[in-house]
């Protein structure tokens, strides 16, 4: 993580840098992409959303996250509400900062940036929990999560259009460090 600095990004102005990294980590089609931009710039205008950059010293971006308080009424929260609810853990809905996006280019994995990028945007939040969805599989994505202090709320959450279940997670803040 040396050659690496992780800092505030101005994620509308890079948004195109930012999806081809995710394009990598996450194996996104032309058509995803697409679609993932227009969501990315809409969330922007939430207030309190925030990103988070991994710019090498030549300034090339190699990864980000971004977030913002949770609201109900978005499209996430309507989702998964129901699986919580099922859980009796529906209340994780309120008062949680949301990490919405975390990616690192794949050649740039296992340095600690995810690590950094989470963390760091996590202790700025007022809120005093995080809530994200993950995969549903075990992954070195869920293990750093869990790592952080995240444990599973629900499983097997199906979201429109995705091919594959995920798990929705929280942590209590600050995050846990090693």
């Amino acid at each position: 993580m040396d050659d690496v600095a992780v800092g505030p990004l101005d994620l509308a102005a890079r948004v195109d840098d930012a999806l081809a990294v995710q394009a990598l980590a996450f194996g996104l089609s032309d058509a995803e992409i697409a679609v993932r931009r227009h969501i990315v710039l809409r969330h922007l205008g939430c207030p309190g959303a925030r990103a988070l950059g991994a710019t090498t010293p030549e300034g090339r971006l190699v990864g980000f996250v971004y977030g913002m308080p949770n609201d109900r009424a978005h499209w996430w929260s309507t989702v998964v509400e129901p699986y919580l609810r099922n859980e009796c853990l529906d209340h994780w809905l309120d008062d949680s900062f949301t990490i919405t996006e975390l990616h690192v280019h794949p050649g740039y994995q296992h340095r600690g940036l995810g690590r950094a990028l989470i963390t760091r945007i996590t202790d700025e939040a007022a809120e005093p929990r995080s809530i994200l969805s993950a995969i549903d599989t075990e992954s070195p994505a869920r293990r750093l999560y869990r790592s952080l202090g995240y444990h599973d709320l629900a499983r097997r959450v199906l979201f429109p259009s995705a091919p594959t279940p995920y798990a929705v997670m929280g942590a209590s803040l600050p995050l846990k460090r090693p």
